[in-house]
């Protein structure tokens, strides 16, 4: 059964590649069958449109006064007047089917060469499992949905947090007292947290997703508008091996952001008026006297003059590789997703439509990245919570620490795939094998086994 399985899993490998050549031909046929050579001249306007949008959101965030709001207007107007353009030629509805088959030629490409699914293990029941969960998180979804009572039902122990406990030392006293698995019920800082112990002593994880943006659960699956229903993972759930990653000694589930983004959290009044804190203080963080420098090492890679910088557990989807963008493709690559922002001027602003070629974006996947700056410490957002710590930040992922549980039956499955390359798709379109990075990723487990 296992080889008719893996034959009819290489079968449709073989179809998306082929759907993703064909998406990306008519992608390209469309624009020329309907404007001839004239099409290029529509993807210039297109592009030049884009590289103006993108000067009005520095001018926008890195400026004041009057430069502020020509910016804001340049950037709705620019693609406004692009649209108006291919419009009254007769080009827009061709523009968006080319662009729609663009997208459907990348997600059939990545879906093509994601690694085989391997199944995931059964897990076992817990016999005295602890859940801390945090009354103020996410509007108060703890009492919403009833999740102390829930959780009590279900056999768990359950501690509510007032803002004064130290959530580490309740863990390992849990720990320490018999629990034989560790769950939140709250956000990804609080998360991370219980989940170095839980990793520590190689005790079952359990994220509820009680926060209020609960990016881990969204990349594990669990349906982030019914924290109840992670409870099932108590009960009937499966067991999932997923990286952690390090800055120094902090664990983050998500990323560590340094910079700009870091420094503007770093706010007192961030909490309260998010956006009015960040517009206020960009201009100096990105122009000013106040614009940090970060420099990163990762392997032979050398990169300096960062003025924002995420090292995430495991890389992020690119904005136009999914439906829904910020995603992670895995949760156990092995790997550190490293993105890097350098622009200090307008000229830099215009060039970020070329994306990675622009010289003003970098991305790359590392086992170990240090960042550096010209400060004996630095600011660094871990799971949204503000940190300080000293000069340089190692940063380091920790393959399979954790053992996840989580409920067999969820509404959003992790996302599988690998980056669009194109000559490899044309290759297994043709029916040749490939050979895969990263090894299986975990699935469900087949019902009728």
């Amino acid at each position: 059964m296992g080889r008719h399985q893996n034959a009819g899993a290489r079968t449709g490998s073989v179809l998306r590649a082929r759907l993703a050549l064909l998406a990306l031909l008519c992608s390209i046929l469309v624009p020329l069958l309907v404007a001839g050579l004239r099409s290029v001249l529509w993807a210039l306007v297109g592009i030049a449109g884009l590289a103006l949008a993108s000067v009005g959101v520095w001018w926008t965030l890195a400026h004041t006064g009057v430069l502020r709001v020509l910016g804001l207007v340049l950037s709705v107007l620019a693609p406004l007047t692009v649209l108006s353009l291919y419009s009254a030629s007769g080009m827009l509805g061709p523009a968006l089917l080319s662009l729609a088959l663009w997208v459907l030629a990348v997600a059939s490409a990545r879906t093509a060469m994601a690694p085989p699914r391997a199944v995931a293990e059964r897990a076992e029941a817990p016999h005295d499992p602890w859940i801390v969960m945090n009354p103020r998180s996410g509007g108060g979804k703890v009492e919403r949905f009833g999740l102390v009572a829930k959780a009590r039902a279900a056999g768990a122990r359950v501690v509510l947090l007032d803002g004064h406990q130290d959530v580490v030392a309740l863990a390992r006293q849990a720990v320490a007292e018999g629990a034989d698995l560790l769950a939140v019920a709250g956000g990804d800082g609080t998360q991370a947290l219980v989940a170095e112990v839980a990793a520590r002593h190689d005790v079952p994880f359990v994220v509820i997703p009680a926060g209020t943006r609960n990016h881990f659960a969204l990349d594990l699956g669990l349906d982030r508008d019914d924290p109840a229903a992670a409870l099932e993972a108590l009960t009937d759930g499966l067991e999932l091996r997923v990286d952690l990653g390090f800055a120094a000694d902090r664990v983050f589930v998500n990323n560590a952001s340094f910079g700009t983004y870091a420094s503007v959290v770093a706010d007192p009044a961030y909490r309260d008026a998010k956006l009015h804190t960040t517009l206020r203080s960009l201009p100096g963080l990105l122009t000013g006297e106040d614009a940090p420098g970060l420099r990163i090492r990762a392997g032979p890679t050398r990169i300096g003059a960062l003025q924002a910088l995420l090292v995430s557990n495991n890389p992020y989807l690119r904005a136009v590789d999914s439906a829904r963008p910020g995603r992670r493709e895995r949760l156990d690559s092995g790997q550190l997703g490293v993105l890097g922002v350098r622009v200090s001027n307008t000229a830099q602003a215009a060039r970020l439509v070329r994306g990675a070629r622009s010289g003003a974006v970098m991305r790359l996947r590392a086992d170990e990245v240090v960042v550096d700056a010209d400060t004996a410490d630095i600011a660094v957002g871990i799971d949204g919570e503000h940190v300080v710590l000293p000069t340089p930040v190692v940063c380091r992922t920790a393959p399979g620490a954790l053992r996840v549980h989580v409920p067999r039956h969820r509404p959003g499955k992790p996302l599988t795939g690998a980056p669009a390359d194109w000559p490899r798709v044309a290759r297994l379109a043709r029916g040749r094998l490939i050979t895969h990075e990263h090894g299986p990723t975990p699935t469900e487990p087949d019902p009728g086994a």
